[in-house]
C-alpha cells in the first residue's frame, strides 16, 4: 500500500463517515481532524486516530499533516453568507483552506491529495457556492508539486442525508410543498459509489493531477425526486411548482428564520442549471454506480414499501 497513512479532513461529516469506513477496511491507518471530539462521536468506535484541532490554523494543520503519506479533503458548506465573489464562509472552507493546505503540504512534503469539490464548480459560476468551489480547485491545480485528485459530485444521496430525507421529512409535516426549480434535472450519486471512488483513487496512478465528475446512473427533474421521496415513506403531498419570483421570495424568507436555512437564493442559483454530466467515472476507479430507487428504499423506509413504490413506477410509466 504505497499510501498508508491517510489523513481526512471533513471526517465527521455525511461522506467523511462512508469514506473512513472504507479506509479501515482497507487496513489504512487513519487521522482524522474535527474542531470538538464530541462532533465525530460516529467515528470514536473506530480504529482511527481522531485529533482535536483547527484545521484552519496553518501551524495545527502543518502538525496535523505531518507523517501522513496522503490527505482527503471532504470540507464544505452550502452556506457560506453574501458577498462579491462569495461570502466569507464559503471563501474559509473553500479557498483559504486549500490554499493552507498547499502551504502545509509543502513543509511537510506531502504530495497526495484527494479533493472534493461540487459538480459545475467554476471561478465565474452562477453561485457562490459554485465560485468558490472552482477558485478552490485553482488552487490545487497550481501546486504542481503536488499529486492532486480532485472529485466533482452531483448531489450525493445516501443514509443520513439532507436531501432525500429533507424530503421526506417536510411530506410528513406539511400537506403541501412549495417547490422552486422543479424542472432543474438532477443526476444523484450514492455516497458509498462517490467514498469508493475516493478510496480507490489513492494508489491509482492514472487518476494523479486528475479531476472527474461523479454522478449516478440516471437523471431526474427535482420536482420527480421530492415525488419520489414522499412516496417511499408513505406520505407523498401536493407539489406546488413555483415561478421564479415566488421561489426567491421563499428562499428569501428561509434566509430570515433563526438556524441553518433549507433553502438560500444562492441555493437557488446553484440549481439554475442542471446538476448532471455525461462523463462517467473511468472503468479503472472500480465503481459500479448504484441506483437510486435501490439505495434509497433500503435506507429511507425499508422493504415494506417495495410494493408502494411498484405501484408509483408502474404509474409514471403509463
Amino acid at each position: 500500500m504505497e499510501h498508508n497513512t491517510v489523513v481526512v479532513l471533513g471526517a465527521s461529516g455525511f461522506i467523511g463517515t462512508s469514506v473512513i469506513n472504507r479506509l479501515v477496511a482497507r487496513g489504512h491507518v487513519v487521522k482524522v481532524a474535527t474542531r470538538r471530539r464530541a462532533h465525530a462521536q460516529s467515528l470514536l468506535m473506530l480504529p482511527v486516530d481522531v485529533v482535536e484541532t483547527d484545521i484552519h490554523d496553518l501551524q495545527k494543520l502543518t502538525a496535523l499533516v505531518s507523517g501522513c503519506d496522503a490527505v482527503i479533503n471532504l470540507v464544505g458548506v452550502l452556506h457560506g453568507g453574501s458577498g462579491d465573489p462569495y461570502g466569507p464562509g464559503f471563501s474559509v472552507a473553500h479557498v483559504e483552506l486549500p490554499q493552507k493546505l498547499v502551504l502545509a503540504c509543502r513543509a511537510t512534503k506531502l504530495r497526495r491529495v484527494v479533493h472534493v469539490s461540487a459538480l459545475h464548480a467554476d471561478p465565474e459560476g452562477p453561485s457562490m457556492y459554485l465560485r468558490s468551489k472552482g477558485d478552490g480547485e485553482r488552487v490545487l491545480r497550481d501546486a504542481r508539486e503536488l499529486q492532486t485528485t480532485i472529485f466533482r459530485p452531483s448531489i450525493v444521496f445516501g443514509p443520513g442525508d439532507r436531501f432525500l430525507n429533507t424530503f421526506a421529512k417536510l411530506q410528513r409535516l406539511f400537506p403541501v410543498i412549495p417547490l422552486a426549480c422543479p424542472d432543474t434535472r438532477i443526476q444523484p450519486v450514492f455516497v458509498g459509489d462517490l467514498a469508493d471512488a475516493i478510496v480507490n483513487a489513492l494508489d491509482l496512478d492514472l487518476t494523479l493531477n486528475t479531476t472527474y465528475d461523479v454522478v449516478g446512473p440516471r437523471s431526474y427533474t427535482l420536482e420527480e425526486l421530492v415525488r419520489f421521496a414522499g412516496v417511499v415513506i408513505g406520505h407523498p403531498r401536493k407539489i406546488i411548482r413555483l415561478p421564479s419570483s415566488l421561489a426567491h421570495l421563499q428562499a428569501l424568507s428561509f434566509e430570515m428564520l433563526p438556524g441553518e436555512p433549507q433553502l438560500t437564493r444562492d441555493n437557488l442559483a446553484s440549481l439554475s442549471i442542471d446538476v448532471t454530466s455525461d462523463v462517467r467515472l473511468p472503468p479503472e476507479l472500480g465503481v459500479r454506480l448504484t441506483s437510486l430507487e435501490a439505495a434509497a428504499l433500503e435506507y429511507m423506509r425499508g422493504s415494506a414499501t417495495q410494493a408502494r413504490f411498484d405501484e408509483y413506477r408502474a404509474g409514471a410509466r403509463r
